[in-house]
């Protein structure tokens, strides 16, 4: 019994020994810190940026599989486009333009610019006599339908000098941008009358999102 005693005491002084050695070595030579350097800019998502040269190209909605991301010449700097890798299909559209849609492959970390050539449609039709509806809503990129399309943004509307022209009899606006709750409302117009619409949207979630902004 002496003898084990005495071997459990030698081991456990050894162990003790041992420990505080391997904490005085830890101290003078302390191990190396294993870090990744962060990477610059998005080395993960893919960009892309759109160039137009006219103003019904430059305020023309923009889709990005299916959804409403904003109109052509605010996508840039902190409204820039990120998008996964991958495919993804791209859709500009314009009252009284034929829909550009064109598929597009992102690589990672890299910036593929779009050149946005819209082309008229000789079938529009518009009225030779309108109403004008004036929009004093917030924010000013939110996009408007009419009578379930696609007619503009809210800034291209509002302000000295800005409207949206529409034939005379009742139409149903709605006014809707990814992470607010859609504003709808019903109006009806006289020839030549004008009309002022007033509201701020509530914020909301993606799956808010009315179909028209998702897909319209």
């Amino acid at each position: 019994m002496a003898i084990g005693n005495f071997g459990f005491a030698r081991s456990r002084r050894f162990g003790a020994f041992l420990g505080a050695a391997v904490l005085i070595g830890a101290l003078a030579f302390p191990l190396p810190a294993f870090s990744q350097k962060a990477p610059t800019g998005n080395q993960i998502m893919g960009e892309v940026g759109f160039t137009a040269s006219t103003k019904a190209e430059k305020t023309a909605g923009v889709w990005v599989d299916g959804q409403y991301v904003g109109f052509v010449n605010e996508l840039r700097d902190d409204k820039k486009v990120l998008l996964l890798p991958g495919e993804h299909e791209i859709s500009v559209r314009q009252t009284g333009y034929f829909e550009l849609t064109q598929k597009i492959v992102t690589a990672p970390g890299k910036k593929t610019i779009l050149t946005i050539r819209l082309e008229k449609n000789p079938q529009a039709q518009f009225s030779a006599v309108n109403g004008e509806i004036k929009l004093e809503v917030t924010p000013e990129r939110a996009a408007v339908f009419v009578d379930g399309h696609f007619a503009g943004t809210v800034n291209q509307f509002r302000g000295a000098g800005r409207a949206m022209l529409v034939a005379p009899g009742s139409h149903h606006i709605k006014i809707d941008l990814v992470g607010y709750q859609p504003f709808e409302t019903d109006v009806t117009l006289l020839a030549k009358q004008k009309i002022t619409v007033k509201t701020d949207l509530v914020a909301g979630t993606v799956q808010q999102a009315d179909p028209a902004v998702k897909n319209n």
